[in-house]
């Protein structure tokens, strides 16, 4: 196949994207905001079960992008699971999962917007959020190839960036491999909730999904640019958890507002202090421009079948991209940053997110073996999986993410009852 664009019929997305930058997308959203944002806390949920916690987040994560990479080479269109529920459950399901994904990766988005706050500039962190926003905004609005060649430079200033700090840990005195060892403090909740908070990092990879429709030729790209992407992120998460638990210990982990430039400081080199910081404000950037591209065009798909307002469905007639979609969703996330903190949100991201998954993998259980069905293990552990996350998330999480789920089933009852009605 050509390398250059398809062209694309009015109101359709053309499709730029081969497996490199898919990966990169991917990649630009799970570094971004795994390794500088869900790693304190995890550790406060699971003690020294830390690094099983991780290895669980993988294990769903692997079930989560295999479903997710056979439906979206059967189902090459924006708004991932969105559609691949409404193709394979039913209109309820499909709308339910995007329903959670986009209210949960907007509250993604504000995360990483404060993030980039917080690291660039403390005392006016909601202030430098906003103007975040605005301007990947602005960088999505005038194409998907110009986001994805900026996330490719952000990718590498990130991996060069972590693979220093893995290096000034474990080179120095300061790391101590018991550690690593899981003790009496790590139960089974805590380690399960750990997972959990853990899978808000490893959820990049539905970027890749919902932008079937602008990948080159999807049935061969989105299947090898998904497990790509989050097998170097699972091996990059691995060697920075283990050189950072090495120096800082489960305790001072979870205590620290920035482990990873803690983590330099306390081996020895903090001349990389200001590296990892600039380094943690680049890669939010790279995760709040991928978070944008992805939510944007699941409203598409969304408002396409007027479960959003249709306006939001229109497609710009030069820059191939849905414009209205992407201002709103930067105007709501922008709203959210001023108002929001980080923390907070990575809960309520990762409940919306694995419901997203849970209904990602029963569509895939429909899928016939000429479909491409994957094993009958993977759909079944991934929901059970992502039922069982969503559930040992901290209790306010839980709450207001069942509470938001609620509020969707309820708005689509009271559409489709005015529909019948007219």
């Amino acid at each position: 196949m050509s390398s250059s664009p398809t062209v694309a019929a009015p109101g359709e997305l053309r499709r730029h994207l081969g497996v490199f930058d898919a990966v990169v997308i991917g990649l630009g959203s799970m570094i971004g905001a795994g390794v500088f944002a869900a790693l304190a806390p995890a550790a406060g949920a699971a003690g020294s079960g830390l690094l099983v916690g991780l290895a669980l987040a993988g294990v769903v994560a692997y079930c989560n992008a295999t479903s997710s990479a056979r439906l979206a080479a059967r189902y090459p269109q924006s708004g991932g699971t969105y559609v691949y529920g409404r193709e394979r459950l039913g209109d309820f399901w499909g709308y339910l999962a995007g329903w959670g994904f986009v209210v949960g990766k907007t509250a993604s988005c504000a995360a990483m917007a404060l993030t980039v706050g917080s690291y660039v500039w403390p005392a006016q962190a909601h202030a430098v959020a906003v103007a975040a926003v605005v301007a990947l905004t602005a960088v999505d609005y005038v194409g998907v190839q110009k986001a994805a060649w900026l996330t490719r430079a952000i990718v590498a200033v990130v991996l060069a960036v972590l693979a220093a700090v893995v290096t000034a840990c474990l080179a120095g005195g300061a790391a101590d491999t018991g550690h690593w060892a899981v003790g009496a403090d790590a139960g089974f909740h805590g380690v399960l909730q750990a997972a959990g908070l853990l899978f808000f990092a490893f959820a990049g990879y539905a970027r890749i999904a919902t932008l079937g429709e602008e990948v080159r030729d999807p049935q061969r790209t989105i299947p090898r640019a998904i497990p790509l992407a989050l097998g170097i992120t699972l091996v990059v998460y691995t060697a920075v958890a283990l050189a950072v638990l090495a120096v800082l210990g489960p305790d001072r982990l979870a205590h620290s507002a920035a482990p990873l430039a803690d983590a330099v400081r306390a081996a020895g080199a903090p001349a990389l202090v200001p590296v990892v910081r600039a380094g943690a404000a680049v890669a939010a950037l790279g995760s709040l421009l991928a978070l944008i591209l992805g939510v944007s065009r699941t409203t598409l798909a969304m408002a396409r079948d007027r479960h959003l307002p249709h306006a939001l469905a229109a497609v710009h007639p030069r820059f191939g991209v849905p414009h209205r979609a992407e201002l709103a969703v930067g105007a709501v996330v922008a709203l959210v940053a001023a108002l929001g903190d980080i923390r907070g949100a990575i809960g309520f991201s990762s409940f919306g997110v694995l419901a997203y998954y849970a209904v990602a993998n029963a569509s895939a259980w429909t899928l016939t073996p000429a479909e491409g069905r994957p094993p009958r293990a993977v759909p079944v552990l991934g929901t059970a999986g992502c039922l069982v996350l969503a559930f040992a998330l901290p209790a306010g999480s839980v709450l207001w993410g069942a509470a938001v789920l609620a509020l969707g089933a309820a708005a689509y009852a009271a559409r489709k009852a005015l529909t019948r009605r007219a």
